[in-house]
């Protein structure tokens, strides 16, 4: 079976085995690159590899030692980081990926450090984004909620947030910010994977028990309202003000020593300099429509035959139903506010 998956070129036969979460994903070959993989995996050994590392910064500990983990997974520039922000202006430790971090120092042969979160007592609640995509097979498949349950972190300490936003202005930002870096035809069916790869992740979360709030990007057109209602729904309605959506830390500075979201170490072949600057910086919460950039009509047509457009779909109605939201917000002619994270 290995053999035969080893060779998978089709990008219609990965993701039918996406959308049915097939357990013979597991015996994925996972080739190298080169470039941010560096040797070869069988998909389920990086899974286990991952959890090894992780399980190195669980160890001893009971169950109510555990904070409480929001862990907010989605296909990569769904303004995640804006949420780590958010979060961080908060109060809570936010963590920039760390799952996907220990990963990437796995599939490049480095020996990563443990994610050591800190104790319940210490800091009750805590916050991470690990998103898909976009250079590798590897980051468009993995389920970071197995890797961390699988190294024991409990279940009951964990709510997963599912995150989403408009394809074309997601694919148009892939484009914009990637294309520099791998070939057009690879990130176009790295997308279309990323974005498949919901269906497992929530799938996996149902199975474990774990919570599922869906919030997608377009429910910060109403930034104070689609905030507040995020918070409350996660339990952290006691930590929200309007003034964290309003005045927070400077989006260009988030790369930066001063900012409140923790970054990890990274093998230098992904180091992005600059990866979430924004012109003239922003100085709150918030959304922006973007034009369509170079995505084209072709490019259209291939997420509307992979499904990708149904997806954001369901995932926009079940965030209207979980943070109580207006359906409007997000159709594509919502009236956006005047600032942006994109």
């Amino acid at each position: 079976m290995v053999a035969f998956y080893k060779k998978i070129i089709d990008l219609a036969a990965l993701a039918e085995l996406v959308e049915q979460d097939d357990a013979a994903l597991d015996g994925i070959c996972l080739s190298s690159d080169g470039r941010y993989q560096t040797r070869e995996f069988p998909f389920a050994g990086l899974n286990d590899q991952v959890a090894t590392h992780l399980r190195a910064g669980f160890r001893d500990r009971a169950e109510q030692d555990f904070p409480q983990l929001t862990c907010a997974w989605g296909r990569a520039r769904v303004g995640s980081t804006a949420l780590a922000n958010l979060f961080g202006v908060a109060g809570l430790p936010s963590y920039y990926q760390p799952t996907k971090a220990i990963m990437r120092h796995v599939l490049a042969a480095g020996t990563p450090g443990p994610w050591v979160v800190p104790l319940a007592d210490q800091a009750p609640h805590i916050f991470c984004k690990d998103v898909a995509g976009p250079y590798l097979t590897a980051e468009c498949l993995y389920v970071p909620l197995r890797m961390l349950i699988e190294a024991g972190y409990p279940a009951s300490r964990l709510h997963l947030v599912l995150l989403d936003r408009q394809p074309l202005h997601g694919l148009a930002s892939w484009l914009r910010k990637w294309s520099h870096r791998m070939g057009r035809e690879q990130l176009m069916e790295n997308f279309v994977i990323a974005s498949l790869n919901a269906v497992r992740v929530a799938a996996y979360a149902h199975r474990q028990g774990v919570p599922v709030t869906h919030y997608v990007y377009e429910a910060a057109r109403q930034p104070v309202p689609a905030a507040k209602a995020l918070f409350s729904r996660v339990g952290l309605g006691d930590r929200f003000t309007p003034e964290m959506v309003t005045h927070w830390q400077r989006m260009d500075s988030l790369d930066g020593t001063g900012s409140s979201v923790i970054f990890p170490d990274e093998p230098d072949a992904y180091a992005a300099p600059g990866l979430h600057h924004q012109a003239g910086g922003v100085a709150s919460y918030g959304y922006q429509d973007r034009d369509r950039g170079s995505v084209t009509d072709a490019d259209l047509d291939l997420l509307h035959r992979f499904g990708v457009e149904e997806v954001y779909q369901r995932h926009a109605e079940a965030c209207a139903r979980d943070l109580d939201l207006p359906h409007a917000l997000f159709r594509a002619d919502g009236n956006p506010c005047a600032v942006a994270i994109a």
